[in-house]
């Protein structure tokens, strides 16, 4: 079977839909000839309890081994500090091409150390199951930033705070125009304000459709709150903000954020 051929049926099984459209256009437009990876972004609703440390376990000791093992790293694992549902686990998993997102979990379920380490977890019955459900979405990276970038505090395991921003639009053109945006210079000034940039990946799958969703990282919420006053007083960013095709009121019609803590075991 071609390799086209196959991807489209895989993403066909796996309820993806949307993105076989992706697979007839250039390598430029998938991100393969520029090298940016796709994200998968899932959101496990847990009930408070035991099931809370059974999905710590599972991760540690089986999906992220596996994972890495299949070429999938690193892995962002992290608890909801600020925001909706609690408990949701929010989990980041890139990807380097579409045909790896697409067998990701055939690959991961074929590995026997991650059916032995992850079996209380997987094979859980009905009556009480490891979790509520499993929502996911998945992104590809912007040209600016091709690639997932791990804060330099995660290596030494110093305490940090992630923040997760979704922009929406009215429009698809809309999007692609903030996603430009970004590109030509938010990015930049992020950079320049200390907002350190973990990711950038424009929603191909998900809810809240057409947005674009990233994630910042801090040493702490005083770090969080002068970086941003730093952004807000750049005077690139009022020039940018305020050009015509920029303007928030032109392209981005709702923005909602969350901040996360990693776990102990997350790889970002």
């Amino acid at each position: 079977m071609k390799r086209r051929d196959f991807l489209t049926t895989s993403l066909a099984a796996a309820g993806a839909a949307g993105v076989s459209t992706l697979l007839s256009a250039p390598a430029a437009e998938t991100g393969a000839s520029a090298g940016r990876e796709f994200y998968e972004l899932r959101l496990y609703h847990l009930r408070r309890g035991p099931k809370q440390q059974l999905f710590d376990d599972f991760y540690r000791e089986a999906a992220i081994p596996a994972m890495n093992r299949a070429g999938m790293a690193p892995i962002g694992v992290f608890n909801v500090a600020t925001g909706p549902e609690s408990p949701t686990m929010y989990v980041v998993i890139p990807h380097k091409s579409l045909e790896s997102f697409a067998t990701a979990n055939d690959r991961v379920h074929a590995d026997p150390e991650y059916r032995k380490a992850g079996a209380e977890f997987v094979n859980a019955p009905a009556t009480d199951p490891s979790y509520v459900r499993v929502e996911s979405s998945l992104m590809v990276a912007f040209d600016g930033m091709p690639k997932l970038e791990v804060p330099p505090w995660t290596a030494e395991k110093k305490p940090r705070l992630f923040e997760l921003r979704t922009y929406e639009s009215h429009s698809k053109k809309a999007n692609k125009k903030k996603i430009e945006m970004f590109n030509v210079g938010e990015i930049a000034i992020f950079r320049r304000a200390g907002l350190l940039p973990v990711f950038f990946g424009e929603t191909l799958i998900g809810p809240k459709l057409p947005n674009l969703t990233y994630m910042l990282a801090y040493e702490s919420m005083a770090a969080h709150d002068a970086n941003w006053g730093r952004f807000g007083a750049d005077p690139e960013w009022h020039k940018l903000s305020s050009t015509p095709g920029y303007t928030d009121p032109e392209i981005v019609c709702n923005i909602s954020n969350l901040f996360l803590r990693p776990t102990g075991y997350s790889q970002v």
